[in-house]
Parts: C-alpha cells; sequence; structure tokens
C-alpha cells in the first residue's frame, strides 16, 4: 500500500518516483555506489579518501581535474525548480546541493561524482527537466 501511495503522490507532484520513495531512492544510490561503471561518491565528502585520486586514474586526468568534475555540473543533474519541489525540505549545506541524478535515477548531492559524469550541466529549468523526464 506505502508503495501505491507513493506512486501517486509522485504523479501527482509530477516527480520523479525515487524523490518521492526513500526505500527506492537509496537502493537505486546503492546500486550506483556498486556498480563498477558507476561508482558514485566519494561517500564522504569531508573525508573523500583516495576516491578522487582513483577516479582521476579511471579518467586519465589529474586529481584537480577529477574534483571539478562533479555532479553539480553534469549535464543529468536536475536542479530545476519543479525538482526543488520534488526534494524532501531543506536539500542544501555547505558543500553544495541535492539535486536529482536522471542517468541513476536517485537523488544526489552536487559534490560528489560518478564515473558517468558529464559535461553541460546542471539542469535548472522545469522545460529542461521535463524534456529528461521524457526520456527516462
Amino acid at each position: 500500500m506505502r508503495n501505491l501511495i507513493n506512486v501517486l503522490e509522485a504523479i501527482d507532484k509530477n516527480c520523479p518516483l525515487p524523490t518521492q520513495d526513500l526505500e527506492l531512492n537509496t537502493k537505486n544510490r546503492n546500486e550506483a555506489i556498486q556498480a563498477d561503471h558507476i561508482q558514485y561518491g566519494p561517500l564522504n565528502i569531508d573525508e573523500p579518501g583516495d576516491y578522487f585520486e582513483r577516479i582521476a586514474e579511471f579518467w586519465n586526468t589529474t586529481e584537480e581535474a577529477a574534483m571539478q568534475s562533479l555532479c553539480g555540473n553534469c549535464t543529468a543533474f536536475d536542479i530545476s525548480p519543479r525538482m526543488k519541489e520534488c526534494m524532501p525540505g531543506e536539500t542544501s549545506d555547505e558543500h553544495g546541493e541535492l539535486g536529482y541524478c536522471w542517468m541513476h535515477q536517485f537523488k544526489c548531492h552536487s559534490a560528489r561524482t560518478c564515473r558517468t559524469w558529464a559535461k553541460g550541466g546542471p539542469i535548472t529549468t522545469d522545460e529542461k527537466s521535463l524534456t529528461w523526464d521524457k526520456e527516462d
């Protein structure tokens, strides 16, 4: 019953289901962390460990360049007004803000990244957001 309520709320608000269903969002995020081709991270922004060193090696670039290639400037990172309405209350902190990743379908933080990062973002308009929504 809970999942049906979440689906109906998501449809009513025109929101991706993972923004309304914590269990689904967590499942999708955890899969993105564990998948070799995605490697979403770092888990703790304050203590990234060797995350950016490893992703820089994967991308064949410098650690500094890798640290500039974040969810916050990825083409699939949605922080449009409509998506902000889908988020659960205050979604920003001293490091950045929470948005929605259309590539991997979960709420993600702007200060993190993954191996599938693509230049060109973030999505800041409802029109662009709705374009991605239709492709999903």
